[in-house]
């Protein structure tokens, strides 16, 4: 325990520092845990480092929301190290029927391990015993929120501090189910199929100072069987190019235009008040073949167009997030029932969607916008549980009613603040249903808009 917070906690600040004594064990620990990996026998891993054994479960407690039984022998000294050390190892947990195949991998790599205890899935509590004795009893709740309290009172100085407290008080949350999947669709349907072959349609994957995410875009609108091609705004200010060549465009996600103030803004007014340029968008928007799609920054430029964009009068701004800060998270949405071409057939499903955005938060220019607009709204951000999402982080930047994507009057031009293109395959995202194939349901999408040119 030399060197670590519990010895300096009792004033006991000698003792060996925790370290590497033999490199051949922790090749040994390297292998067992890369074959066990492999061969899906790992149900969770997690290193003990700073803190020691009882911070790993902690931990572990934390993110699954689940309790732990512990069961330990030997002296209170004997406990105090077995739970405080410092040294390299970590917890796994396993299936108990597959214990003498774990035992078999261990002792082929020459790794080793010992049974300390077992997950608890109908309580949140941890509990440590020697033999009948009980030594401790915690809730994770209480546990997390000690966690958690400088990082809350920071954030609160920080942020905003009415968001940072909604944060911390859903620590207290027993009930949350977590992230969940509802699909009126099947993912693995490719809808677009029957074009297969056939010569794609040609979508511009527009770009512009500081955007990101076009290899992703791109990459979806090409699965659906669309002819993704990279224009620069300067090909068609500088007429290299010209929209009149294209079926469709994608405004993708980024920064800020330059030094502009207001997201997408910047991007926006290069169109807007450059006239040959505002005449293209204008007379492609006018064209009954085409489709357009904003997705975060490339949503907020869009929404600036509106006056150039037909049944797109009620249309919000996209203003600085609640938080006050920059929001990239996995985030559940609900699709509603709206015109968007890019949402049909969608509508009632909840997915986990990628957000990244600082400034997100819809806000309209009165209520007769709000209400012009309702039947406009395609989807919104929801509590794991169904509910709207009203309060922060379920809600990442503080629109009212969780309004993150609206569609214009007759459905062909669809904006949306998270990304669907950076989780149109399944392995793009970070949680997913075990049952998923390779396709993620966001490349209905894209799909749909394949269907929808014909």
């Amino acid at each position: 325990m030399g060197g670590s917070s519990l010895a300096q906690v009792y004033s006991r600040p000698g003792g060996a520092v925790p370290d590497l004594d033999d490199a051949d064990r922790l090749k040994r620990f390297f292998a067992a845990v890369q074959e066990l990996n492999q061969r899906d026998m790992l149900l969770a891993y997690h290193d003990r480092s700073d803190g020691g054994l009882v911070t790993t479960l902690a931990e572990m407690m934390f993110a699954s929301r689940l309790g732990v039984s512990l069961q330990l022998e030997g002296s209170d000294d004997e406990i105090l190290r077995q739970l405080f050390n410092e040294e390299l190892g970590a917890v796994v947990q396993v299936e108990k029927r597959k214990l003498t195949q774990v035992q078999m991998v261990l002792d082929r790599t020459g790794a080793s391990a010992t049974a300390i205890g077992r997950v608890e899935y109908d309580n949140q509590q941890l509990n440590i015993r020697r033999g009948d004795e009980l030594l401790l009893s915690k809730d994770r709740a209480a546990m997390q929120k000690d966690w958690s309290e400088t990082s809350y009172r920071m954030q609160a100085l920080r942020d905003n501090p009415a968001t940072a407290r909604e944060e911390f008080d859903r620590i207290s949350d027993d009930e949350d189910p977590g992230l969940n999947v509802v699909l009126s669709f099947d993912p693995a349907d490719d809808i677009a199929r029957q074009y297969r072959g056939k010569a794609g349609p040609r979508v511009a994957i527009l770009r512009e100072q500081g955007v990101n995410s076009q290899y992703e875009m791109a990459a979806a609108f090409m699965r659906a069987g669309f002819v993704a091609v990279d224009v620069h705004m300067s090909d068609l200010h500088e007429g290299r190019d010209n929209l009149a060549n294209y079926h469709g465009i994608v405004a993708c996600g980024g920064f800020s235009f330059g030094d502009v103030l207001g997201a997408g803004g910047g991007w926006a007014k290069s169109i807007l008040y450059h006239p040959q340029t505002r005449e293209q968008f204008a007379e492609f928007f006018q064209r009954e073949d085409t489709f357009a799609l904003g997705v975060c920054n490339g949503c907020q430029m869009l929404s600036n167009l509106r006056e150039l964009i037909p049944g797109a009068d009620s249309w919000p701004r996209f203003l600085r997030n609640k938080s006050e800060q920059f929001e990239a998270r996995l985030s559940l949405v609900e699709v509603l029932e709206s015109p968007s071409m890019f949402l049909e057939g969608m509508a009632g499903s909840r997915l986990p969607i990628a957000t990244s955005h600082g400034e997100g938060r819809v806000v309209f220019a009165d209520d007769t916008d709000r209400y012009a607009a309702s039947h406009l709204i395609a989807a919104r951000f929801i509590e794991n549980n169904g509910d709207v999402a009203d309060h922060y982080p379920a809600n990442p930047n503080g629109s009212r009613d969780g309004i993150c994507a609206l569609s214009n009057e007759d459905g062909r031009v669809t904006i949306i603040m998270p990304h669907p293109e950076r989780v149109a395959r399944t392995v793009q995202n970070s949680w997913h249903p075990e049952n998923w194939g390779e396709d993620g349901p966001w490349l209905r999408m894209f799909r749909n808009a394949r269907r929808a040119i014909g």
